[in-house]
């Protein structure tokens, strides 16, 4: 394997000359500092904040812009600067409108241009030539380099540089490389992003963040609760299409479904129609920017009930085919006593309040009327015959994982199920018994296995994919149980609570986190865990930095729907080569505001780790990947020329 490997090497490297030249360069590379990592978490499809997050590099823009221009710049100067590079397109029309004058305007484009070809050198003082170039506008290239590079030792090349900018100019091609250069610079402050977790669920443009990471140039997904929701359905989970049909009639996203991804909810539509009424429960949750019409409000109230009755009943035939998911408690329409109109959980019996039970038999309560069925399974065809959402499911896929060990850090949306003790949690799985990060991979292998045969419904693999958005093991999950059902019927509020795993009390403490890190072979030492999925309530002094730093919490509430809760608007977590800072980000108004006004986001950091000496790509899981093509390339030497 290794000579055949070889051999296809030499048609790339066909000189001894090659060879060496690549291995100098890839050893010089080993010895750069380290590129600036970008965390972010549970943005739940809140896509303008996190444009603008992503644009500002959660402020680290702004500081190389400061770190240049302090001295010749005043702080409005900087703020209008640093808008311009997040939204050049925006700004350039805004600056066009307020010159009159055709001079002021070029003179205008000749000190943007001349201060973006100066910043650009320092942000990109960590990277190679070769790497600047790749992150330049393409047909722009040349000039750019021409500038960046310009030598005038011997002042014979003065008017061939100016010449170069106002031919720019006079060409009508400034707004095209302004704009190019910002966004070179963008991609030059942050090298790598890591998404811990939940795009989905709850805000209004998921997709549109799915298709902005899609295009981004350097990245990875830890996968949310949400998240694998959505890759479920898609993969041919009928209870996980039904639960997200659910969440986007509560909080009025059905155009999600229904227009942005082209999936045909009229029938399900005809079939709420004829079934159920208004019902306060159902009503779904208003957005102060998207007003609805009392018929529309109560068309998705019947949408939303008669899609929860369908998830109610497709989770009985789970509970009862998978007995080793220990999910009897949840056979909750088996446990309604129909006559009385109450329930019996957990013990307790609890009177029902806003019933929509029509479509069930008290004898067979889990079992679909046939339009039920009719219904969810062309839901099922039309999910995952959308191109849209086929091309998002698929990279969700090829750039996730349930965790990532990165850069000696453990990146997880959830969890990892621990006892009271601090001892990993073990599941059963077909007579085997996985825990900690064991279990993790046998999870992830089912949804693989799931999202590759989607012809296969209600098979073991699709089961365990819904398992991982709500059971008690579950590394996404994190409760005991989801009391969807009892928030929908029960008022005694009692009944709503969820109990955490005890992983959520115990990441405070540092031995447990040593444990978790060692369990994926990390350096205890050295190393942190970075978790979403639990707002941290900063407004009640809640710390988002645990365990003497070896735990840190970045969900802050990027979604509106927790800012109430946390009294922050997210957090981000910047790494470089001197270390770590959490970014804490007040409520991103509009983009409009940023643009007229320089108004930025206002943000707190604050120190995790400073590194004691600075740490450099070798080190680095990028370092290990090019160790490795160093190796092999030595033994090309050997193999090809040195015999």
């Amino acid at each position: 394997m290794n000579t055949k490997y070889l051999d296809l090497l030499s048609e790339k490297y066909d000189s001894e000359e090659k060879v060496v030249t690549e291995i100098i360069n890839l050893e010089a590379i080993l010895h750069l500092p380290k590129g600036t990592e970008h965390f972010v978490s549970d943005l739940h499809g809140e896509y303008h904040a996190f444009q603008h997050v992503l644009r500002n590099g959660s402020g680290k823009v702004k500081e190389k812009i400061k770190d240049i221009f302090k001295d010749t710049m005043t702080e409005q100067q900087i703020n209008d600067f640093a808008t311009l590079v997040y939204y050049p397109e925006d700004k350039i029309k805004l600056m066009k409108n307020k010159f009159t004058n055709k001079e002021e305007l070029h003179k205008w484009y000749l000190q943007v241009i001349c201060d973006m070809i100066t910043l650009i050198p320092y942000a990109s003082s960590k990277y190679t030539r070769s790497k600047l170039r790749k992150a330049l506008p393409e047909q722009f290239v040349f000039v750019i380099e021409e500038l960046l590079y310009k030598s005038d030792k011997y002042s014979n090349k003065k008017t061939y540089y100016e010449q170069i900018t106002q031919q720019i100019i006079a060409l009508g091609q400034s707004d095209k490389l302004i704009t190019g250069l910002a966004y070179t610079i963008q991609r030059l402050i942050v090298d790598h992003l890591h998404v811990v977790g939940d795009i989905y669920d709850r805000g209004p443009d998921p997709d549109k963040i799915m298709d902005t990471l899609i295009n981004y140039h350097s990245l990875d997904i830890q996968w949310g609760n949400h998240d694998v929701l959505w890759l479920g359905a898609f993969a041919g989970s009928k209870v996980c299409l039904a639960n997200i049909i659910r969440i986007c009639a509560r909080y009025d996203n059905l155009d999600i479904i229904e227009d942005v991804y082209g999936i045909n909810l009229r029938p399900l539509l005809t079939l709420a129609e004829k079934y159920y009424d208004d019902n306060t429960s159902f009503r779904p949750k208003q957005h102060k920017d998207k007003p609805l019409s009392e018929h529309e409000a109560l068309q998705i109230t019947k949408i939303h009930q008669a899609i929860a009755i369908i998830q109610f009943k497709l989770e009985s035939p789970i509970i009862k085919r998978r007995e080793f998911f220990n999910m009897e408690d949840r056979l909750v329409l088996e446990q309604i006593d129909y006559e009385n109109q109450e329930i019996m959980i957990y013990g307790k019996t609890y009177p029902l309040e806003n019933m929509c039970f029509a479509t069930i038999d008290p004898d067979e309560p889990a079992k679909l009327l046939a339009e039920e069925e009719e219904v969810i399974n062309k839901l099922l065809v039309s999910v995952q015959h959308s191109e849209k959402l086929a091309r998002h499911m698929k990279f969700l896929m090829k750039k996730g994982s349930l965790y990532l060990p990165y850069n000696g850090n453990l990146l997880i949306h959830g969890c990892i199920p621990l006892n009271e003790d601090g001892e990993m949690e073990q599941m059963e799985i077909e007579g085997k018994v996985y825990k900690g990060r064991a279990l993790l991979d046998q999870f992830e292998a089912y949804l693989r296995y799931a999202f590759s045969h989607r012809d296969q419904t209600d098979d073991l693999a699709t089961d365990m994919v819904w398992y991982l958005w709500t059971g008690e093991y579950s590394s996404l999950f994190g409760k005991r149980a989801m009391t969807t059902f009892e928030r929908y019927f029960i008022k005694d509020k009692a009944s709503h609570k969820e109990v955490k795993n005890h992983y959520y009390y115990l990441r405070e403490n540092e031995e447990v986190c040593r444990r978790i890190l060692e369990e994926f072979d990390l350096d205890p030492d050295q190393g942190h865990i970075i978790n979403g999925h639990t707002p941290v309530k900063e407004i009640e002094g809640e710390n988002p930095i645990k365990a003497n730093g070896k735990m840190i919490v970045i969900d802050g509430g990027f979604s509106k729907a927790y800012q109430s809760t946390t009294g922050i608007a997210g957090y981000t977590l910047l790494y470089n080569s001197f270390g770590m800072q959490l970014v804490a980000h007040q409520h991103f108004n509009s983009k409009e505001e940023v643009i007229h006004n320089g108004a930025d986001v206002l943000s707190v950091r604050r120190v995790v780790d400073k590194e004691l000496e600075r740490k450099k790509v070798g080190e680095t899981n990028v370092g290990k990947g090019l160790q490795e093509e160093i190796t092999m390339l030595k033994k090309l030497m050997e193999y090809r020329y040195m015999q």
